[in-house]
């Protein structure tokens, strides 16, 4: 072989280099590049994918779970004062109606004034009446020995024994038939709550007029007498001593 046969001469001059560099034996040719750029660019997203974006997802994630349990918190705190409201204004009306039930009952401000109280009304309608006519009027006003007395004999109810007390009072007037209709409805309107017991009623006996007096005129006068309780309910210190009253009896 001649050394012209190892040169590879091709027509028109030398044979050219490669015009792509090689690696590995593959030639960089731009469809080749542009595959490994491709490549490349997804191992990137999955690489920024997994140290970047997820962590960073999984915040979100962890803080709108805590953003959810937060608002449910105040949602729930929210009931809670709503509930609030609602058991304030219902005790507030529970005060207000255990204070309209209280009014009914007599107190000591009420005993104090029941013997005025009691003669005003039963001399309200003296007015009208005529000179020799049958004027009402109290005749007797004997309150008991003991001021109150605890409620414990079941009278008014086993229910409410040993949580009233009552004053009792012995009440006598005078008066004509409708005079005394009158002076129990007026007493039945009293504000306290006054029961009246033992009620009993005759006709009067009338005396002879004195000489020179005019002879009466109108329906004769009836003699009424009845006993006066008036209940007040008991403060627990009350109740408490009423109670242990009440217990060597049971023993």
């Amino acid at each position: 072989m001649t050394y012209t046969d190892d040169l590879n001469f091709v027509e028109g001059g030398f044979e050219s280099a490669p015009a792509y560099p090689v690696v590995f034996g593959v030639s960089m040719t731009p469809k080749v590049i542009g595959i490994l750029v491709g490549i490349t660019g997804i191992g990137a997203a999955v690489f920024m994918g997994l140290n970047l974006v997820m962590p960073t997802w999984e915040t979100f994630q962890q803080l709108e779970q805590k953003r959810t349990d937060l608002q449910g918190q105040i949602d729930q705190k929210k009931a809670s004062i709503n509930q609030i409201d609602i058991v304030k204004k219902e005790l507030a009306q529970a005060k207000q109606q255990q204070a309209q039930v209280l009014s009914v009952f007599a107190n000591e401000k009420t005993l104090d004034t029941l013997l005025i109280d009691l003669n005003r009304l039963i001399e309200a309608g003296n007015a009208q009446v005529p000179v020799n006519g049958v004027r009402s009027k109290l005749k007797k006003f004997t309150p008991a020995a003991q001021k109150t007395e605890p409620v414990n004999d079941g009278s008014l109810g086993a229910g409410v024994n040993g949580k009233l007390k009552r004053s009792v009072v012995g009440v006598e007037f005078i008066g004509t038939y409708e005079q005394t209709q009158s002076i129990l409805r007026n007493i039945e309107r009293l504000q306290p709550l006054l029961l009246v017991k033992e009620y009993k009623s005759i006709l009067a006996p009338e005396p002879p007029p004195l000489e020179g007096e005019p002879r009466r005129i109108g329906p004769p006068p009836i003699t009424t007498s009845f006993q006066l309780q008036a209940l007040m309910p008991m403060n627990p210190e009350e109740v408490a001593a009423a109670a242990k009253a009440v217990e060597p009896a049971k023993q």
